[in-house]
This record gives C-alpha cells, sequence and structure tokens, in this order.
C-alpha cells in the first residue's frame, strides 16, 4: 500500500470556479446532432423533435453551456442555411466531415434546445471560407432586439426576444493545415481583431475567444498564441486550447498521466498570454477557453479525406472503459487546479461522437463510463478551489517522466469541502491522509469512487449500468485528519460536510 498526503485550508485558495468550467461542445458531426440529441419520430422525441431521454441525461450532468455548431464544420458552415422554414432549407455538403447536412437543426432550434436543459450557448463563426460580414450578421440576428434586417428576421422565424448569446469563438483550429480556409497566425490574428471588433459594435457585452493552436504538439504552438494574441489582445477575452490523450501501444502508465500534460499545455499558454500584456503594456489579463479536450482514439478513426460522403455516418463513436474515466475525471482535476485562468471548458462531443451519452435511433440512449466523474465533478466541484501541493509516491512514464501516483484538487463550498483525487497506480490501493484541522467543523459525508476489477469494462446499451460510481464505507475525521484509501486506478470524491 502507498501512503500520500495533503492539506485543505481555505487561506490557501487557487481562485473561483466558473461554472462554464463544465461545459461541452455539440458539433455538426456524425450522430451528436442528427440521431443525437434531434431524432423525430423516436418514441422520446419533444413537438420539436429533440430527444427527451437525451435532454434529462443532459440536464443531470449540469452543462452549463455548450459550444456550437462546430468545430472544424463551422469553417464551411453558411449560418444563413439554418433559418427560416426548414423544408425551404438547403441541404449542403459539409466538406469538414464529408457528410450530407440538412440544415434542419439551426441556430434558432439550438437555442431552443440549450435553454431546455439549462445551458448557454457559446457559438463559434466561420472565419474560415466567411468573415467579418458574416460574423456581425449572426450577432445582429442572435442579440439586436428588433427593427433591423436581420433580428426582424429572428422574429419573423418565431423568435421573438434576443437570443443574448454571450460567448463567441472567433473560428476554430486555424492553423490546422486541416481546416477549411487555413491561415497563418498573422492572416487569422487579423481577421479575428476585425471580425470581433465588429461584433462587438454590434453587441458590446460579448465575450470572444481568439482561437489559440489546434494542440500543443503543433509546430506552430507558442508562437501562433504570441502573434495572434499581440494582434486581438484588445479585442479578445479569452485564447482557446484543445486536446485529445489516448492509450498507445499499451502504455497505461504514460495515458493515465496525460493531465500532467494537460497541466503543461495551460501553463504555457497562461505564460504566452502574459508574455503578450506585458509586451504590449496592457491591463487586462486574458483568460483560457479549454473548449475541445477529451479522451480520443484517434488512431483509430481513417482521417476525413478516407471518408466517403453520407448522411448522418456513425463517425468517431469511441466506446470508453474505467480507464479512460478515471483519465477524464484526471483532466477535470487539471482545468480546476487553473481554475484562475481556465474560465470555460467544453468536453467534446456531448452525444454519440467521443460522447458522454450514447443513443441507438429509435432505441435507448445510456450513459458511458466517463459519465460519472463528469457529472458527479459538475455537481459537487462549485465553489473555491484551495491549493493543496500533495506529496507521495511517484512513478516513472515513458511520455512524461516521473509523475505522482497521486493527483488531486480540493473545493470550498456552500456544501463543505469537496476532494477529487485519482490514484494512478494500476495495482496497489492508496492511503491518502488529508489534513483538514483548518476546517474543525468538517466531518466526513461520503466517499465515492469509480474503479473496477476490469479496469477495460464499458458501458453498452445491453448493460448500461455496467461501469457506475459506488459508494465506499466513509473514512472518519480524528482530530481534524481524514484517512481514506484508494483503490487502485481509481478516480475519486470525498465529501467533507459541516
Amino acid at each position: 500500500m502507498h501512503f500520500a498526503a495533503l492539506t485543505v485550508d481555505p487561506a490557501f485558495r487557487v481562485g473561483e470556479v466558473d461554472p462554464r468550467l463544465y461545459g461541452s461542445f455539440v458539433e455538426h458531426l456524425g450522430r451528436c446532432v442528427y440521431d443525437g440529441i434531434h431524432e423525430p419520430g423516436h418514441a422520446e422525441a419533444d413537438e420539436h423533435g429533440f430527444r427527451r431521454d437525451v435532454a434529462a441525461l443532459t440536464r443531470e450532468l449540469g452543462v452549463p453551456i455548450v459550444r456550437y455548431p462546430g468545430g472544424n464544420f463551422v469553417s464551411g458552415y453558411h449560418w444563413e442555411d439554418g433559418i427560416g422554414p426548414v423544408a425551404e432549407r438547403p441541404t449542403r455538403i459539409d466538406l469538414a466531415w464529408r457528410s450530407i447536412e440538412p440544415n434542419h437543426v439551426g441556430v434558432d432550434e439550438f437555442q431552443r434546445w440549450a435553454g431546455s436543459v439549462g445551458a448557454e450557448s457559446m457559438m463559434a463563426v466561420n472565419l474560415g471560407t466567411r468573415g467579418i460580414d458574416a460574423a456581425r450578421n449572426l450577432v445582429e440576428y442572435c442579440n439586436h432586439p428588433s427593427g433591423t434586417y436581420w433580428s426582424d428576421r429572428r422574429r419573423a422565424n418565431g423568435a421573438a426576444e434576443p437570443h443574448g448569446i454571450k460567448v463567441w469563438c472567433l473560428g476554430n483550429e486555424m492553423d490546422g493545415p486541416w481546416q477549411i480556409g487555413h491561415k497563418t497566425a498573422l492572416e487569422y490574428g487579423r481577421l479575428a481583431a476585425e471580425a470581433g471588433k465588429a461584433m462587438r459594435l454590434v453587441d458590446p457585452s460579448i465575450e470572444l475567444v481568439a482561437c489559440g493552436s489546434s494542440g500543443r504538439g503543433m509546430p506552430t504552438f507558442g508562437s501562433w498564441e504570441a502573434t495572434v494574441l499581440g494582434e486581438t489582445y484588445d479585442v479578445a477575452d479569452y485564447v482557446s486550447l484543445h486536446a485529445y490523450y489516448q492509450e498507445r501501444d499499451g502504455d497505461r502508465g504514460s495515458f493515465l498521466a496525460s493531465a500532467v500534460d494537460m497541466d503543461a499545455f495551460i501553463e504555457a499558454v497562461i505564460a504566452t498570454a502574459d508574455h503578450v500584456r506585458a509586451a504590449g503594456r496592457h491591463r487586462k489579463r486574458i483568460n483560457l477557453s479549454f473548449d475541445e479536450w477529451n479522451v480520443w482514439y484517434q488512431s483509430d478513426f481513417a482521417g476525413e479525406e478516407n471518408l466517403p460522403i453520407q448522411r448522418t455516418p456513425r463517425l468517431i463513436e469511441d466506446v470508453y472503459s474505467v480507464t479512460d474515466a478515471v483519465v477524464v475525471g484526471n483532466l477535470l482535476i487539471s482545468l480546476l487546479k487553473h481554475a484562475d485562468r481556465v474560465r470555460i471548458g467544453c468536453q467534446a462531443q456531448l452525444v454519440n461522437v467521443i460522447g458522454l451519452i450514447m443513443t441507438e435511433p429509435g432505441g435507448p440512449a445510456w450513459r458511458q463510463s466517463s459519465y460519472h466523474p463528469f457529472a458527479l465533478t459538475s455537481r459537487h466541484g462549485r465553489g473555491t478551489v484551495l491549493r493543496t501541493e500533495p506529496t507521495g509516491p511517484t512513478y516513472e512514464t515513458a511520455v512524461h517522466g516521473e509523475v505522482p501516483v497521486l493527483d488531486a484538487v480540493a473545493v470550498h463550498g456552500d456544501e463543505g469541502v469537496v476532494l477529487f483525487a485519482v490514484n494512478r497506480d494500476q495495482e496497489r490501493e492508496l492511503t491518502l491522509d488529508v489534513d483538514a484541522r483548518s476546517l474543525p467543523e468538517l466531518a466526513v459525508a461520503e466517499h465515492v469512487t469509480l474503479a473496477d476489477d476490469d479496469p477495460d469494462a464499458v458501458n453498452t446499451a445491453a448493460a448500461p449500468d455496467r461501469v457506475a460510481p459506488r459508494r465506499l464505507d466513509p473514512p472518519k475525521v480524528d482530530g481534524g485528519r481524514v484517512q481514506a484509501v484508494l483503490p487502485p486506478l481509481s478516480w475519486n470524491m470525498i465529501r467533507l460536510t459541516r
């Protein structure tokens, strides 16, 4: 058995958790929209064709914001195709995912759905094949009350009140050669600055996200952020980060430490943003929007260029194991540890496409294993993140070098203190000693774990609850100290309440 320790003290604060850290992502990709959130004719469909069972699972997740409509999809998208009478909307080829797009769901339908699940929209604009005019017109359509061409078009389409969309993405992954309308950092930075300026002239209250590099492994990483922020610093509020992780070549030890890479990624972007701030003598700070993240087995994906053009294809429908779920829970810990600067997070994606939720056409909807740490962290990880500085054993990985066996974070909120902790050891339990003497009024409420004798176990339509959290016997508080035993290869939530 291993031993680790940490201290919980409300004097050592990281920052307040922005609820938007627990956002998700719905892209017109595969079966995320069609046969995912939207399936007219399904027994669970509402009067607008949206599945009530998927909506209920989304509400249970506690997702406060959902990014839409892409992703790579947005870089070739004409948003005007998705408004007005559905029967009159054009059918297009989506070149990003080589799919037939019927445009049955557009901005108004998505807004209605987002409101029904208690979420805001985080709307992306096309800065690939389009630019300033299309972006400012979309803001006018969504947010201006009335009396102008686009706001009156919205009203005529059945939305009398403005949608009031607050957060807008200035394009998507524009440094990626796969992106339609791929640009250099300077080309994108100038366009994003001018588009953002025009959008904010329409609605001064909006917040804008500039595209960071598509990933930490891109050759453009770092220099891209510096150039783009040099052009957009005055107009942008956030810079985006995207990261996906997978187990490679049976190296589970490195995979379980994926959050080490996420930590380094976040800290590098913060350093770059703060360098631009200092060099430009800016007063405001740029915060981070980690608006695509997940486990994704990209090595199993054929690649967009190899896909036949088809309608509602089954694309990137990864099935997640216990191990994958533990990594997802650990990535949430990483986001929380940087809550002072990471203000928005979007797990990618919500349904079917590397989704937390899976569906079958005409059939059931069920929770993937990764659904559970997300839902519990979203529900209980609200308040102030505390700096805990864990100590304990380490192990050697091929990818990340020496890493700690324990990763953990504490959130101090109205219900007390909630600890989220991962034991990365695949074989041994980890005894965690928590010094909570600074909060003498706390008593342990519960210890919930996600672990299994089979780390490769998954949920399916036939066995939707094969992988689920379970409660362990709660540890006792003794003189302000708590000892909890974390199972091997596990994600854990320990709640200490008053």
